[in-house]
């Protein structure tokens, strides 16, 4: 990242993603207005850094009152300070950013920058193995390996345990250090050795490349003489509508007879990725609106491009977060699916993030959104149609084994089932009538 750009790059985020909208001009003192003689000037960088975020939330922040904070003598202070270095003004930005009373406007390192922008992108740099740690032997095990990375070309398997990372005995690592080990930059190369059952010990040497994560997984399942199209969503991403493009189409030309799509656990992500997604399954309907903090009412519908009008469940839960509520409320309210599980989470607000100037980064609410019906979801969550949950044991299970997902023995996706063989899912239930949206 190019820190003497004097520009930010906005992007928009439900959740937990971000993709890139636009590149906007600086808000700096400069261009805002001229310091009086008493006003503290930006000498030092740190204190150009605060006014950076200042400026982006006086600007942006959904709440016009700022939480009933007084924004600009807010600014006073902060540049009053003394900061010595970065760390004590990502503090103070920091404390500051907790007086306007909202949990998703806040300040990234540029390490949670960097992890944040890979995770949203739907890319990263390394060799595309999915880890875990074996509870009952404390291994580092390989879950997954991404398709078309080094780790699947090598022929690294799930099951595989993985001993040592370039020398060093996974023995000594918590997950979080064998991942940041196993990081590096795309063309560098990294060494495994890798215990497999059957085979021993064995040594790979894998070369780090640019690899798309998959959002997407997909498979054809024969449940009580239904062909179901399973499909898992883990976030929004900017890869996630093309790849469930795909997951449709494939299951399609493979005559399913319904859908179950899981949206359990995943945290949200892009805006417009749950807008597309939802554009093909619905063939007309209001989406999802938004309101931002002057009042603007954006509304998102179906275009008439739906891929399928088979019969879709969608499986939810308290983990289901964000553009997965979109989703999941525009499905439900417009008649479209059977929504089966817990209540959702509950966050109903649209966060813009930007990249600051010493590449870390700021998450800032910027608009309120609704379901098609105008009910406020926020700390509400989407209520399911069939309200099943999991006892703590069946939980620990299918944590343990996410392999059972999907199948009989998850007790949710067993439900699906049952509602797809239903003759009354023929008929769905008339779409909610959308009521008037006001900002609050």
């Amino acid at each position: 990242m190019n820190q003497k750009k004097s520009y930010i790059c906005q992007k928009l985020l439900i959740g937990g993603a971000i993709t890139t909208l636009s590149f906007n001009p600086l808000f700096s003192p400069a261009l805002s207005s001229s310091p009086s003689p008493q006003e503290p000037t930006l000498e030092d960088s740190p204190k150009a850094l605060i006014d950076e975020v200042w400026q982006i939330i006086n600007n942006e922040f959904v709440d016009r009152d700022f939480n009933n904070t007084d924004w600009i003598k807010k600014r006073q202070e902060l540049l009053n300070g003394n900061y010595s270095n970065r760390k004590q003004a990502y503090k103070a930005i920091r404390e500051a950013l907790k007086e306007l009373g909202d949990p998703y406007t806040r300040f990234l390192s540029p390490e949670e920058f960097e992890v944040l922008t890979s995770q949203t992108s739907g890319e990263t740099s390394g060799v595309g193995v999915r880890l875990a740690i074996d509870k009952r032997t404390s291994d580092l095990i390989v879950v997954d390996t991404l398709k078309s990375s080094p780790a699947m070309e090598a022929g690294i398997q799930p099951g595989d345990r993985i001993v040592r990372i370039n020398g060093k005995p996974t023995a000594l690592m918590s997950l979080e250090q064998a991942v940041e080990e196993m990081k590096g930059e795309e063309g560098t190369d990294v060494s495994l050795q890798i215990s497999r059952q059957g085979k021993g010990v064995f040594a790979v040497t894998l070369t780090r490349a640019h690899i798309e994560i998959a959002s997407v997984s997909y498979t054809l399942k024969e449940e009580e003489q239904l062909k179901i199209g399973y499909i898992k969503l883990d976030e929004f991403s900017s890869h996630a509508a093309e790849q469930m493009k795909q997951a449709i189409e494939e299951l399609s030309h493979k005559k399913v007879d319904g859908y179950v799509l899981d949206l359990r656990g995943n945290p949200g992500g892009l805006l417009y990725a749950s807008v597309d997604i939802a554009r093909m399954w619905m063939k007309q309907g209001k989406i999802v609106s938004t309101v931002d903090r002057r009042g603007g009412n954006r509304q998102f519908s179906a275009n008439g491009t739906a891929l399928t009008d088979l019969p879709l469940v969608v499986l939810v839960n308290q983990g289901s977060a964000s553009a997965s509520e979109i989703l999941a409320g525009a499905l439900k309210e417009n008649g479209r699916a059977t929504v089966i599980g817990t209540s959702t989470y509950g966050k109903a607000t649209v966060q813009s993030v930007h990249s600051l100037s010493d590449g870390s980064g700021l998450a800032v609410t910027i608009a309120r959104y609704y379901p098609p019906s105008g009910t406020n979801i926020n700390k509400q969550g989407i209520k399911p149609d069939v309200e099943i949950g999991l006892t703590m044991e069946q939980q620990v299970r299918l944590q343990d084994d996410p392999t059972l997902l999907g199948t009989i023995a998850d007790p949710q996706y067993h439900r699906a089932i049952s509602v797809i063989k239903s003759q009354g899912f023929a008929q769905p239930a008339q779409p909610v009538k959308p009521i008037g949206i006001r900002p609050q």
